[in-house]
Parts: structure tokens; C-alpha cells; sequence
């Protein structure tokens, strides 16, 4: 898939944008990156506003943050976007996470909406999914990760954010919100499709 803006070709030190305004993922994400790629936040490169997430699937989220700031910033960026996707709930409320109770974001309403939906019925079934859009050497290029698992009947645990107190990933007797983070970190959507993202970073930038 091609991607608008100036070609970034491999060079020996380059600056690469993460579409987020979160310091603490920057620092995450640069530790694992190798030396030559200095990672840039959204305030770094003077971009203050929200990107509106207006496609109707994670996918194209992630490409429309990604293009975006390329087109009015010119780095080579990286976007993500993530989803709760819950199998009863015909997969919602997948792109809408974030607002699913509406605006403005609060992550315990979302839970006790979901919560709400969810009584009654006994398939808990349900996925996180992470999708990561880059755009480098006028391509784009998708990264995805998935971790499956189920809605528990109430929340549990006091780590993470968002839907992590209701969600049991398979294989697992706690919550997102009881493991401890060093363990969620291993497992998690974002880390799966992060993971694929540093790898193909790793060996395409040298």
C-alpha cells in the first residue's frame, strides 16, 4: 500500500513519530528500538490536537492518523488503534472502545455499559485487538496483534486502564487488571502487534 509524502530512505540515524501524546510509551517503545531511530511523541513534533477517528474499522483508524500526520507534519509516523471486540455483542463495541458510553471518555462507564449488555447472556467470548499503521519509504505497512478471552461478570483488579478489569485472556485466571503489568506487557494485543512493528523495524532500518 503507498503512502503520500516524501520517500524516507534507510540512512544512519532518522527520527520516526509515534501518534500518541503518552511520554511513558515513547520511553517503552524507544528502549526497544535500535539506536539509530530517534522516536518522537505528538507534542515533540508540535502537533497538540486529537487525530478524529472517524473510519468504521481499527484498520482504518490506524492509517488515517498515520497518513494524516505525514501529510501535515512530513516524518515517518507510526498510528495505532485498539478495540474490545465481543463476540455476543456481534463485535462491539469494537471501534467505538473508547466512547462506548459516550462522550467524554470514562473508562467505568464503558465497563458498566458493557457489563449492562452483557447480563443474561453466557457467551463471554471476546478479543482485544491492536492494529499499528506505518508509514516509512512512502509505503504503509499494517501490523496486528490479538489476544482472546472473555468478559468476567464484574471487574476485577486494580492495574491497567480501560476495559482490563473485565477482560480474562485465555489461559488465565485473572484479570488484564490483576496480572501484574510486566506479565500483561508479554501477552497483551498491543504488545503482539508492537512486537511485529519493532521486528520489521529492526531489519529494515539499519
Amino acid at each position: 500500500m503507498r503512502c503520500p509524502g516524501t520517500p524516507i530512505h534507510k540512512k544512519e540515524s532518522m527520527e520516526l513519530v509515534f501518534a500518541t501524546h503518552n511520554q511513558n510509551k515513547i520511553k517503552e517503545i524507544q528502549s526497544l528500538l535500535p539506536n539509530n531511530i530517534q522516536l518522537l511523541s505528538l507534542p515533540d513534533i508540535g502537533c497538540t490536537e486529537e487525530i478524529p477517528e472517524t473510519k468504521n474499522t481499527l484498520k482504518g483508524n490506524a492509517i488515517l492518523k498515520a497518513t494524516q500526520l505525514l501529510k501535515h507534519y512530513g516524518y515517518p509516523c507510526f498510528a495505532d488503534d485498539t478495540g474490545l471486540e465481543v463476540v455476543a455483542l456481534h463485535g462491539a463495541p469494537g471501534v467505538f472502545s473508547a466512547r462506548y458510553a459516550g462522550e467524554p471518555k470514562d473508562d467505568a462507564a464503558n465497563i458498566q455499559k458493557l457489563l449492562y449488555e452483557m447480563e443474561q447472556i453466557a457467551d463471554r467470548r471476546a478479543q482485544f485487538t491492536t492494529v499499528i499503521a506505518l508509514c516509512l519509504n512512502n509505503e504503509i505497512k499494517i501490523f496486528k496483534g490479538v489476544v482472546k478471552g472473555e468478559i468476567t461478570e464484574n471487574p476485577r483488579g486494580v492495574y491497567g486502564f480501560g476495559y482490563d478489569p473485565v477482560f480474562q485472556p485465555a489461559g488465565y485466571r485473572k484479570t488484564f487488571a490483576e496480572l501484574p503489568l510486566a506479565t500483561k506487557n508479554k501477552i497483551s494485543h498491543r504488545a503482539l502487534a508492537f512486537g511485529k512493528l519493532l521486528a520489521y523495524l529492526q531489519y529494515s532500518i539499519r
